[in-house]
């Protein structure tokens, strides 16, 4: 005779379990996401307002320094490609290993702060989720750290003096 084997079958939401954020005070998807759409509405919706200014003087730092790089990167190409040309250029006292050695600096610097500007956006990000998944830390006046004098007598003749962390809850 035939045995029957019993297949136990899970659904499929179980499976992949999604992580319960209803306990916390801001949902961390949410932050995130509107930090996504637009930097700094993540770090609102928190009720961390105060990051933004410091985020978009960032983003606006370094996008001023993205045009400069590239003025500087576009005038020493100009100056190399009239070089090459045989035409006089704006920079006389340069030879062509001068010339290519600058375009390569400006060039790199401007590559470089398109990569701080990438990297200003994944911080936005960052600190949008971590600060939404640190809205439900304790920060109650009970619990406290803090540094005190401390004095130890060894002996009669021996004292120990120092510092003390002492956490207190």
């Amino acid at each position: 005779m035939a045995q029957q084997v019993e297949v136990e079958s899970r659904p499929k939401s179980e499976e992949k379990e999604k992580p319960d954020y209803s306990n916390l005070p801001k949902n961390p998807r949410k932050a995130t996401l509107l930090s996504a759409i637009l930097p700094g509405a993540g770090q609102v919706y928190n009720n961390k307002a105060w990051k933004v200014p410091i985020l978009y003087a960032g983003i606006m730092t370094d996008i001023y320094f993205i045009r400069f790089n590239n003025r500087r990167y576009q005038v020493f190409r100009q100056a190399l490609f009239d070089f090459d040309d045989g035409i006089s250029n704006d920079f006389p006292n340069l030879n062509r290993e001068a010339l290519v050695r600058n375009v390569d600096y400006w060039r790199r610097n401007r590559d470089l702060c398109f990569l701080l500007l990438a990297g200003i956006y994944a911080l936005n990000l960052i600190d949008a989720n971590v600060d939404a998944h640190l809205s439900g830390f304790d920060i109650s006046e009970d619990l406290a750290l803090g540094l005190e004098p401390y004095m130890e007598n060894l002996s009669a003749n021996n004292n120990t003096m120092g510092v003390s962390l002492k956490l207190k809850f």
